[in-house]
């Protein structure tokens, strides 16, 4: 009679042991690459943006005050999914939608707190009102949260970026304004909708203005209104 063959116990315990080896030094090396390829890419979405305001500013696309001198817009508003005018009020009012738009389609989705989800980053923009304090996006496709200084807005903008779960789909945040150029900090509290909004614009700008306000200087390589140290990336 053919003897039956076939793996032992301890053969079965070896192999187990080089799978557990094996996934012990993959997975996390998988999860590495998944945060640098997501940070990657919203860096380059705000360097998408910066290009995109350049466009929209420069070509006049809004011009509440009507002095020939074009304002910097928001998501919807460079999408292509809202009127361009804004009246006093921060509401928009006749104008017509931009056509073509200058930001993808993508930007005119927006969860309830008006951000921007993509690759595992969350965006968010910002324009100044009166005396610098910061205006966003409200639901619907109309509405602001307050009158958007058009003065200011025609040399001033913002946007930040972060992770939508902070260590599993990124762990640094992003910053950008009309500088054009990108700085970046870790922070694990920096995580999921809402970590950015109207009343913390400032967290990026050096040191020593209001938290509420997104005029002065960027941190680069300083600490910014956050205490922590905001790094130019390359």
């Amino acid at each position: 009679m053919k003897k039956q063959s076939g793996f032992t116990l301890i053969e079965l315990m070896i192999v187990v042991a080089i799978i557990a080896i094996i996934a012990a030094i993959a997975i996390p090396n998988l999860l590495a690459a998944r945060l640098a390829a997501n940070e990657t890419s919203a860096i380059s979405t705000l360097r998408n943006i910066t290009s995109c305001q350049g466009q929209f500013q420069a070509g006049a696309k809004a011009d509440v005050d009507n002095d020939g001198t074009g304002e910097f817009g928001m998501f919807r508003e460079l999408s292509g999914a809202q009127a361009v005018r804004r009246a006093a009020d921060g509401t928009a009012v006749g104008g017509t939608v931009l056509n073509p738009p200058v930001l993808s389609g993508a930007f005119r989705t927006m969860n309830a707190n008006n951000e921007v989800s993509r690759s595992g980053f969350i965006f968010k923009m910002f324009l100044p009102g009166a005396a610098g304090v910061a205006r966003g996006e409200t639901a619907g496709t109309t509405a602001f949260t307050g009158a958007v200084d058009s003065d200011l807005a025609e040399t001033t903008y913002c946007a930040y970026a972060w992770p939508a779960s902070f260590g599993n789909s990124g762990n640094r945040s992003f910053f950008v304004n009309q500088s054009g150029d990108i700085t970046g900090t870790e922070l694990s509290t920096y995580s999921a909708t809402g970590a950015f909004a109207v009343g913390s614009v400032g967290r990026a700008f050096r040191s020593g203005g209001a938290v509420t306000t997104m005029t002065g200087l960027q941190a680069i390589g300083t600490a910014g209104r956050d205490g922590r140290i905001w790094k130019q990336i390359n």
